[in-house]
């Protein structure tokens, strides 16, 4: 048996504790009480408990009964003890206590935990609180100085007496140090994957002029996972100017070892000139080897893109949309206006469920959602006048109808949008359908009998149609790769969007594919004997006697020409590619859930080099952005106190809530992190 320190939240760890011991054991008392009471006999088999300072005493044994002490701890502990309490009523308060210290009525003596002997002993480790207050900091996105406020530090020292605030300074080199362990894990995850890396470049602004650029690694993993993280956010001074982004991506390549390895890169290109992209190409150029002669290295944000075809859209009737907007906000703003309007709507037998919001416009689907909202309300607001005569705003009925009809389009763009929102970034494959979707449905309105619908969508078909040319491409490789439809929804979709135009287009997928596969077989040198002119053929081999092996014809009959001439039409017959193979292949049945990198993973020893193609393609991102801005109407802002941090605090806090929330720690990965990280491999100014 052993007496332990008070339990702490640290700690967390509550031992059971023992039973008072039975009057016939002969044992030293351990409870607390005693350091209060004295025992007296007071007869045959009775004795009682006499407080030390109130004289007064307390049934403890009598007979073969044992009272315990819990009523002799509450004399004390609750101040029942006019002596005890009059004591500490005299005694001044202290750090560590609300009144007195330990052992006041309002603030009782902490009991003594007893743990059986099989039980480890628990203490208080400074370095281990200081790491999760370190993690706690980057989580939440507390400030550095958290730990100097005065309700942080009372806060901590009546959980653990013992523990010693940190300082910012303190607190700050423990983040850093928690970044510096997580990148360790990173650098070995991306050090074990077979493929490249494509990239994304976000921009984010401050009010001191100041750009952060945002740079994000996607990859598959040797798991055949699809990884998102951020690699690092770099300070540029001028964010405008043409070679902001190239300084930022060489940092980026320099720090990850990724030159040579870079696949892609997809900006945001409305932040960009022709000058910004053809720096960052020539850039790209040098550093990594350009597939498809550059075609796939470049991309657009597709959130960005819909953002703005949104906000032109809505942009178009904003006259319209402010007369809903403060129409809602009447309704909303008072309560008397919203129970005429909810008692309006029982009387018109209104059906609709959805509830009004006022829409925040710097997210453009809230815009969305309050104008679905009205249009089901419309009835309502139109007959809202003869029940509140106040309300003199009411959209005319035209206006209504042109609302939906702007609805109907805009849903379009939120469908597409919400894919993005999916916390499990999807494959790149999931995106071709979707896109010439929408391009089928905004080409087709472009050329709409109806003015007013042609008016309002033409404008947004032709940038879309710009973003189309850009990306198509990609995608169509990506959705090649999806066993459940290969080359054949490429045919359909071109076939719907292009008519007698799609023979063209179809062949250039076509092209684009097998060229895309023959530069993977040129990157795997050394390779086996290949027919030239042919795609990694598998040639049936023959042996220089003129037969087969296993063949036991002999040549002496005469026919050994004939046996070259067998053996040259069955060569020919077998002379296809890994890619020839898989595009003959029968489709896979389409099932929702269909796991593409499952499908790869389990089939990459039947097409090796096809596999790594795949791996390459199915992790090209579409989007800049994550998934909580992907309907911003504007670019992120960097707030004023992280503004004030230096660089590389700033990116550490940032890099490591990344890095965390992905469950790269040591705690739930096999990954062990070295203590003392290399400085050639990870480089941390601090």
């Amino acid at each position: 048996m052993e007496i332990v320190d008070p339990i702490t939240p640290t700690d967390i760890y509550e031992p059971l504790c023992l039973e008072e011991a039975q009057p016939n054991k002969r044992r030293r008392k351990k409870s607390i009480v005693w350091e209060h009471f004295t025992l007296e006999t007071v007869g045959p088999g009775c004795t009682r408990a006499c407080c030390k300072l109130c004289k007064k005493s307390f049934a403890y044994i009598s007979g073969s009964k044992l009272a315990g002490t819990s009523h002799l701890k509450r004399h004390i502990s609750l101040g029942i003890c006019p002596v005890f309490r009059q004591r500490n009523l005299q005694v001044p308060d202290t750090p560590g206590s609300r009144t007195g210290g330990p052992g006041t009525a309002t603030d009782p003596p902490k009991k003594r935990q007893r743990v059986s002997q099989g039980a480890a002993r628990i203490t208080f480790d400074q370095d281990r609180c200081n790491r999760e207050i370190a993690k706690m900091v980057i989580l939440h996105e507390y400030p550095l100085h958290i730990v100097e406020h005065s309700g942080f530090s009372d806060f901590v020292r009546s959980l653990q007496p013992q523990f010693s605030m940190l300082s910012f300074d303190t607190v700050q080199g423990e983040c850093v140090a928690v970044y510096l362990k997580e990148k360790q894990n990173l650098l070995n995850l991306l050090s074990g994957i077979h493929g490249n890396v494509s990239l994304t470049l976000d921009l984010w602004t401050s009010n001191q002029t100041l750009g952060y650029v945002f740079l994000t690694g996607h990859f598959i993993d040797a798991d055949w996972n699809l990884q998102r993280r951020i690699l690092n956010v770099v300070t540029v001074p001028s964010p405008e100017s043409d070679y902001a982004f190239n300084q930022a991506v060489m940092a980026c390549l320099s720090d990850w070892h990724l030159e040579g390895r870079m696949f892609t890169l997809t900006v945001d290109q409305s932040l960009s000139n022709e000058t910004v992209i053809g720096n960052l190409r020539g850039l790209l150029s040098v550093r990594n080897p350009f597939m498809l002669n550059g075609q796939l290295l470049i991309g657009n944000c597709y959130a960005r893109v819909l953002s703005r075809l949104a906000q032109d859209a809505l942009g178009a009737m904003r006259e319209t949309i402010q007369k809903i907007r403060d129409s809602v906000k009447y309704v909303k703003t008072s309560e008397s206006h919203e129970d005429k309007f909810i008692e309006l709507k029982q009387q018109l037998r209104v059906p609709s469920s959805k509830n009004l919001l006022v829409d925040d416009q710097t997210m453009w689907n809230t815009t969305y959602h309050m104008l679905v909202a009205a249009c089901e309300l419309k009835e309502v607001f139109s007959c809202l006048d003869t029940v509140d005569p106040d309300y003199k705003i009411a959209p005319s009925m035209e206006e209504w109808k042109q609302v939906e009809t702007l609805c109907t389009y805009l849903k379009h763009l939120f469908d597409a949008a919400l894919i993005l929102t999916d916390l499990r970034y999807p494959a790149t494959n999931t995106f071709f359908h979707e896109v010439s979707k929408i391009h089928i449905e905004l080409t087709h309105a472009a050329m709409s009998e109806d003015p007013f619908v042609s008016n309002l969508i033409r404008p947004l078909q032709e940038k879309f149609d710009k973003y189309w040319k850009d990306c198509y491409l990609v995608l169509a490789i990506a959705v090649v790769l999806d066993p459940r439809f290969k080359m054949k929804l490429v045919e359909f979709n071109f076939n719907k969007m292009y008519d007698e135009h799609a023979e063209s287009w179809i062949r250039a997928v076509n092209d684009s594919v097998h060229e895309l596969f023959l530069e993977y077989i040129a990157q795997a040198l050394p390779l086996p004997t290949l027919e030239e002119g042919n795609e990694g053929v598998i040639k049936t081999e023959t042996s220089q006697d003129g037969f087969q092996e296993g063949n036991l014809v002999s040549t002496v009959d005469g026919l050994s020409d004939f046996e070259i001439y067998i053996n040259e039409i069955t060569s020919s017959q077998h002379m296809k590619s890994e890619l020839d193979q898989y595009l003959e292949e029968s489709l896979l049945p389409r099932e929702h859930e269909f796991d593409i990198l499952g499908w790869w993973k389990l089939n990459k020893l039947k097409y090796p080099t096809l596999s790594r193609m795949a791996s390459d393609i199915l992790s090209i991102p579409v989007c800049t952005v994550g998934p909580d801005s992907v309907f911003d109407t504007e670019l992120r802002k960097m707030d004023n106190y992280r503004n004030s941090l230096g660089p590389m605090t700033l990116e550490a806090l940032i890099c490591a809530k990344d890095w965390l929330q992905c469950g790269l720690s040591p705690s739930t990965t096999n990954t062990t992190a070295t203590p003392e990280i290399s400085k050639a491999i990870v480089k941390m100014e601090v």
